[in-house]
């Protein structure tokens, strides 16, 4: 009996704070759940907000997670799918027209791929590029909202697309660190589509949904609606922000600020009352808890007054039934879901 060739995927997040590797596969062709067999960490220092500042220090973080994953799954990874971050990605809709050529006039798969090629002659800055194209409706001889053209019969066929770029600067210093790692770019995507797809369900794609993904550098955000991606959005605000200000407003070491975060970090009726200590190299520091609460408070505010401004580009602010989900590092400050509402 022939054996089966099992088939792997790997993804690569490398973040502001961290990458990370992971390897699945499919158990089995019948069911199709991908099932994780190895997965790797380690810090990232050479980064900010998303963007590569130091190659050597990322490409070492780059090794060290892709070693981890390869010592647990058995498995050595060679390519991968890569995320990319920072605030150069971003998001624009895109219309593509084509006629259909005489014969029955029958939308074919070619069709399909052609009308969206056609949307991705935009004008772009030299230094941009596409990375990622999603059709979001067809139109077929004038009527709208088809998800599917194929197979059906006309002579003048549009798609409406949002479609992701990203700074070609950015995207050569990333495959520069992805070469001295010795692993290979299959495709890039943002870590706020691949959130999207891992933890929402089909109803919140169709009502409207927006995710955060709260990073250590940056956050993510992306809105789902009718199914499709209608806006695709990086913010330079993330973990690091709130620590940075609890280092300032409590006049202590960043190691200080950010022990505080994990373990005291909280919002609203989460936050905690009191003075509260952390033990960082043996010595106690103390502060108190209303002032922790406010920063936090600050600079939370001022993210989510952020995503509403790019809920506002887009007339969706308020208008999501499917609400918000948070993902991420910072998504585990209690409260922050009751905070957002």
């Amino acid at each position: 009996m022939r054996e089966q060739r099992v088939q792997h995927y790997f993804g690569l997040d490398i973040g502001s704070g961290s990458v990370r590797c992971v390897v699945g596969m499919i158990e089995s062709p019948e069911t199709g759940i991908l099932s994780v067999i190895g997965h790797g960490r380690a810090a990232n220092t050479g980064m900010r907000k998303g963007v590569v500042v130091r190659i050597d220090e990322v490409t070492e973080a780059v090794v060290q997670a892709l070693t981890e994953a390869e010592r647990v799954s058995g498995v050595p990874v060679h390519r991968a799918t890569v995320n990319i971050n920072g605030s150069q990605v971003i998001g624009m809709n895109s219309r593509g027209v084509i006629a259909i050529s005489a014969g029955n006039r029958e939308i074919s798969a070619d069709d399909r791929l052609r009308v969206e090629e056609a949307a991705t002659i935009v004008k772009l800055p030299p230094n941009r590029e596409i990375i990622q194209v999603f059709a979001k409706n067809y139109r077929l001889d004038g009527q709208g909202s088809i998800k599917d053209p194929v197979g059906m019969q006309g002579v003048r066929l549009e798609v409406d697309t949002h479609i992701v770029t990203a700074a070609t600067p950015t995207l050569r210093n990333l495959d520069l660190v992805l070469e001295k790692s010795g692993v290979q770019a299959n495709h890039h995507t943002v870590s706020s589509l691949a959130a999207a797809e891992a933890v929402l369900t089909r109803q919140q794609k169709e009502s409207g949904t927006v995710l955060l993904d709260i990073g250590s550098g940056t956050t993510n955000l992306v809105v789902l609606e009718e199914g499709e991606v209608q806006h695709v959005a990086v913010l330079p605000i993330g973990g690091n922000n709130i620590t940075n200000d609890l280092a300032i407003g409590l006049k202590t070491d960043l190691d200080v600020a950010e022990l505080v975060k994990i373990q005291h970090g909280g919002l609203s009726a989460h936050a905690k009352t009191g003075p509260l200590s952390v033990l960082v190299n043996k010595n106690r520091h103390q502060f108190d808890a209303e002032e922790v609460h406010m920063i936090i408070e600050a600079r939370v505010e001022e993210l989510l007054e952020y995503v509403d401004k790019e809920l506002k580009k887009i007339q969706r602010s308020r208008k999501l039934p499917g609400g918000v989900a948070i993902v991420g590092g910072t998504a585990k400050l209690p409260g922050i879901a009751d905070f957002a509402k």
